[in-house]
């Protein structure tokens, strides 16, 4: 996520890259059910409305994915508009991967993938080495417009784009010409593919998921999603609440206030609590001492001067130039709270003339060739472009970012961490935004597990307060010292989210009172 231009809010780690909703009432009741008898799900083909699901090959990822091993695939065929009957049709994978338990339960869990613009298919790993499939199916569908769904809205050159912006300084008026030029291309190779680029959207991907459900014959199912993800989760929750048993949510981004005020908001978060956690320790407090001001300071030093220095990466010999400058760190640190232990250190590294670490770190994972062909540009900007940018004025974006790091020079201020240009980019997207009450906030009784992690920088963890204010039997839970999404790093927090599946409105957060602060690394 480090990178100024693709949005997504990403889950790995930044050492693998550096209306009213009255629901509930039409769901059965939370208790989970064993799986009735009859043919596996996922292996009919079925018609319900526009939608048809059709057994078949599992979906392309990248790689092979050994999760996908044994997993019922098939597609599911859906309007690509649905306000123009009979108008095209596009198709999106599922992977249906089967519980571990011999006697499995009946309410399967659909999964909802990070990004805008990853591939849910592709997550598979992650779902299963979590034990989200110990007693329960899990279904991953390909959101409409990624990588395995046809058509797909992937644009290399983008990510080509985010590869030699390493070399340029972030937020420089010949930077943004290249990024929004980049995104023009963009659109207009997709454009000229006949895609409605206004389609690709909260609205319709919540319909596709409520189809899926409905085309798998599938009475009850769970729902969890991962960043973005739980963008879309608490939409198809307002918008199709109907079957839903229960919910979770890990790294929020509540669709009422996403943008880049939101984004500053989470930034500051997630610095602070790092920060907080090595003045706590006292060889990291000693050490790294008034670790804030230490970054607050390099970030208007690197804005007014920018640092030039060159990296190698691992698997390459090949020297690889890179420009720190403030908007660049502040980026970085918003991935690297992945690998908080390293952070102090890094900063003070940088502080002493030794940027070689960051500037690895920053560049790593743009130039990895896991980061080129992988994201749907064309989602992320149908999804921000119509949802976000025309219910965020330039001035509120701005505020953002003066309110939550008052020293830093303006230059860096107007532009949030992740969403760099996003506003010229957005203009050169030109979609439709969408109906204002796509920011309506979720109200909902259907039970809720809201997960955060105390060192979130992306997706701050006030969000899960905030969003609970309107779900009534959410459990509202920060796991402590954890990054963004916490199911992908902490045992606990998969404990908390198997305990929630099987008792919806009682989860056991116990583990929580075991969990202690990582050891920072403290240099000779």
């Amino acid at each position: 996520m480090a990178r100024p231009h693709v949005r997504r809010l990403r889950t790995r780690s930044a050492a693998a890259t550096a209306g009213i909703l009255v629901t509930g009432l039409l769901a059965a009741p939370a208790g989970a059910q064993d799986e009735t008898p009859g043919g596996a799900t996922g292996t009919v083909a079925r018609t319900v409305g526009d939608a048809r699901y059709e057994p078949g090959p599992c979906p392309k990822t990248p790689e092979p994915v050994a999760a996908l091993a044994g997993a019922r695939c098939g597609t599911l065929t859906v309007p690509e508009n649905r306000a123009e009957p009979g108008g095209r049709q596009i198709t999106l994978g599922v992977a249906i991967v089967p519980a571990k338990a011999a006697k499995p339960k009946a309410d399967p869990i659909a999964w909802l993938a990070g990004g805008p613009g990853d591939d849910a298919v592709g997550e598979a790993k992650l779902a299963v080495d979590g034990g989200l499939n110990r007693d329960r199916d899990v279904i991953l569908m390909s959101q409409r417009g990624t990588y395995s769904a046809e058509p797909d809205l992937l644009c290399p050159n983008i990510d080509q784009f985010n590869a030699r912006a390493v070399g340029l300084a972030q937020d420089a008026p010949s930077t943004e010409r290249l990024h929004v030029a980049a995104t023009k291309a963009c659109r207009d190779k997709l454009a000229a593919r006949g895609i409605d680029l206004g389609a690709y959207n909260d609205t319709e991907s919540a319909a596709d998921y409520a189809d899926l459900r409905r085309a798998l014959d599938i009475p009850q199912w769970n729902v969890f999603g991962i960043s973005y993800g739980t963008h879309l989760a608490l939409t198809y929750m307002r918008l199709h609440p109907e079957g839903i048993r229960s919910v979770g949510i890990d790294g929020i981004l509540p669709p009422s206030t996403s943008g880049s005020a939101a984004t500053w908001s989470s930034a500051r978060q997630g610095f602070d609590g790092l920060f907080k956690a090595c003045a706590q320790q006292p060889a990291c407090n000693e050490r790294y001492p008034n670790l804030s001001a230490t970054f607050d300071r390099l970030v208007r030093d690197l804005e007014a001067k920018p640092v030039t220095t060159t990296v190698t990466l691992p698997g390459s010999d090949k020297p690889v130039k890179v420009v720190l400058d403030g908007a660049a760190l502040v980026n970085w640190l918003t991935s690297a709270t992945h690998v908080a232990p390293q952070v102090p250190r890094a900063l003070d590294e940088l502080a002493h003339g030794k940027p070689q670490r960051i500037a690895q770190q920053w560049a790593g994972g743009k130039l990895s060739p896991q980061a080129v062909g992988r994201v749907a540009h064309g989602l992320v900007y149908g999804v921000f472009c119509s949802e976000w940018t025309p219910y965020e004025s330039q001035a509120q974006a701005l505020r953002g970012g003066r309110e939550a790091f008052p020293s830093f020079p303006r230059s860096v201020q107007a532009q949030a961490p992740q969403l760099a240009f996003l506003r010229q980019d957005c203009d050169a997207w030109n979609v439709p935004a969408a109906p204002r009450s796509i920011r309506d906030a979720t109200r909902s009784d259907i039970p809720t597990l809201a997960l955060s992690g105390g060192f979130d920088s992306q997706t701050g963890a006030d969000n899960g307060p905030y969003v609970a204010r309107t779900l009534p039997r959410a459990t509202v839970v920060t796991v402590p010292y954890e990054p963004h999404v916490v199911f992908a790093t902490s045992k606990c927090a998969q404990a908390i989210t198997a305990s929630f599946f099987d008792s919806p409105t009682s989860p056991d957060t116990g583990c929580l009172k075991d969990l202690k602060p990582p050891t920072f690394e403290i240099a000779p």
